[in-house]
């Protein structure tokens, strides 16, 4: 049935929550794994995707739907990024007793391994206005265009970003 609101959209074309999330949740959750470094925060970041997808989907206008996922797990994670500087957080104390090794998920281990761990430590530590253009351009393949377009800023940033980001990603890899 067509939307009322939007005469314009045809609903055949705007795939549905669940469409996105089977399709494409491999896809969100190795982009946002990239973001974090870590199947916890990776988790959580893929499920807050989700709901933004979901709210999203009512003005969605069909297009390049992974470029607008990418975008959403981006800005949701610059949000989060936005909000820890806001509100730092401590570290539990280093107590062996208390911590318990967890085995990695599978999904864990498939992220990871489509990059070597050192690497993928590497783009961890990196700060997150470097990581987030590096891992667009250089793991996803996004052209500074499309880079620039997701992160708002000015394509000169962009390029700047990568510049320095690569810098920082060779010489940590040289030492």
């Amino acid at each position: 049935m067509a939307d009322p609101q939007r005469p314009d959209l045809d609903p055949a074309s705007v795939p549905t929550w669940e469409e996105v999330a089977h399709t494409h949740g491999r896809f969100l959750y190795s982009l946002a794994y990239r973001l974090t470094g870590n199947h916890q925060d990776t988790q959580d970041l893929v499920q807050e995707v989700l709901l933004r997808v979901r709210r999203g989907l009512l003005t969605y206008q069909p297009g390049n739907l992974e470029g607008w996922l990418s975008r959403i797990t981006t800005n949701t994670f610059l949000d989060r990024v936005r909000k820890q500087k806001r509100r730092p957080t401590q570290a539990l104390p280093d107590d062996p007793d208390r911590v318990i090794a967890g085995v990695p998920s599978l999904e864990e281990q498939m992220a990871a391994s489509d990059l070597p761990d050192h690497l993928q430590q590497l783009l961890a530590d990196l700060a997150p206005d470097f990581r987030v253009p590096v891992i667009l351009k250089d793991v996803l393949g996004y052209s500074y265009e499309e880079i620039a377009q997701q992160l708002d800023v000015p394509i000169g940033t962009v390029r700047s970003r990568i510049h320095r980001g690569r810098g920082r990603l060779k010489a940590a890899l040289t030492t």
